[in-house]
């Protein structure tokens, strides 16, 4: 059973809108104030707020930059319901992250017809959507299908990357942001010295490079296919569109696009205190973590010990002492570029996981 909060003033109203929703199997709870609903919506977590607008003390508009001022409850849906229809009360309202408005005195089913799309869209995004390509179109068409939404573009262009291609410098236009269909990507920065240090490795299911993009639309970075692949190209509009217009679209597009950001701050921490054999060890656990699916029974990598010392921060001599120790201690073995564990409990303690 779904829970609403309904936030009204008016006893008459909150009364004869409570028993409507609970004819409709909702649970509801009740607030006779802003203050009130603010306390309530933070203990109780509802799946959807009713919220008057014209309150005294705290009014709707202050309730919902409270309840947007923290991640749980930022994401709740939210409907202001008012008398007035002033068209300046629905703008500020839908800036402020409001999903829908409803003009007191309004029909039972008018009512009852917005908190069901409201639920049903809000059920539909926080389940998430599979990273691959099909996944990301069933993500737009979803999100196309919504009235602030409609006009997002249909073409997703996707293009064959040969490995050591490049996807984009830095410092591009960033027209299109790339996503990852299949293969191995890597982005990078170079110091004045022309040395690379290595910023993300990528695996199907990633955006590349969208920092740049919220960063004044050009790359912050460079990327360049590790081996063979194929991305799609998602128009920077789209992007914005699904950044700016919805919040349940939003919300669930910065969940895709924040996917590695922990990985990137760990990699940042272990550079800053680690040794080089111990950012050695690391960089392989990662890399087999994200490239090989988790999968037990295949740690193999294949990475050039240029790409490998470079996420290392190292010089690549250096880089090749270091695997040749581990190999020796039996910790991995090497054919090639190839490089898998052989001991994964010795490499983790190594690298302090």
């Amino acid at each position: 059973m779904k829970t609403i909060l309904l936030i009204e003033d008016d006893a008459g109203v909150r009364e004869n809108t409570a028993e409507i929703l609970e004819l409709a199997h909702y649970r509801v709870l009740k607030a006779a104030n802003g203050k009130e609903g603010v306390e309530q919506a933070r203990k109780e977590m509802p799946d959807l707020i009713l919220c008057d607008i014209m309150m005294p003390d705290l009014d709707g508009y202050g309730v919902l930059h409270m309840l947007g001022r923290t991640p749980e409850t930022a994401e709740i849906p939210f409907i202001f319901l008012s008398a007035k229809a002033d068209r300046g009360d629905v703008r500020r309202g839908m800036e402020l992250g409001a999903d829908d408005y409803l003009t007191k005195p309004f029909e039972e089913s008018e009512l009852l017809n917005a908190i069901e799309g409201r639920l049903r869209r809000s059920d539909l995004f926080r389940k998430g959507f599979d990273r691959t390509l099909n996944g990301l179109n069933n993500f737009m068409d979803q999100a196309r299908g919504m009235a602030a939404l409609e006009d997002l573009s249909k073409d997703r262009k996707v293009r064959h990357i040969e490995r050591k291609g490049i996807l984009f410098h830095e410092g591009d236009e960033m027209r299109n942001v790339p996503f990852l269909v299949s293969g191995k990507v890597r982005t990078f920065k170079v110091n004045n010295d022309g040395k690379e240090f290595v910023t993300g490795l990528h695996v199907p299911g990633d955006f590349i490079g969208y920092l740049g993009l919220l960063e004044g639309g050009h790359a912050t970075e460079t990327a360049e296919a590790m081996e063979e692949c194929e991305v799609a190209l998602v128009p920077r509009e789209d992007l914005l569109r699904l950044l700016y217009r919805d919040r349940d679209v939003s919300m669930q597009f910065i969940r895709m696009l924040s996917q590695d950001m922990g990985e990137k701050q760990q990699h940042l921490l272990h550079l800053a205190y680690a040794s080089v054999r111990e950012r050695v060890a690391q960089a392989l656990i990662q890399l087999h973590g994200r490239f090989s699916g988790g999968r037990s029974e295949d740690l193999g990598v294949k990475i050039s010990r240029d790409d490998l010392a470079a996420i290392v921060g190292t010089a690549t001599e250096s880089l090749i002492r270091c695997l040749t120790d581990l190999k020796d201690e039996g910790m991995i073995s090497t054919q090639g570029r190839d490089i898998r564990i052989t001991d994964r409990q010795r490499l983790e303690k190594l690298a302090n996981y």
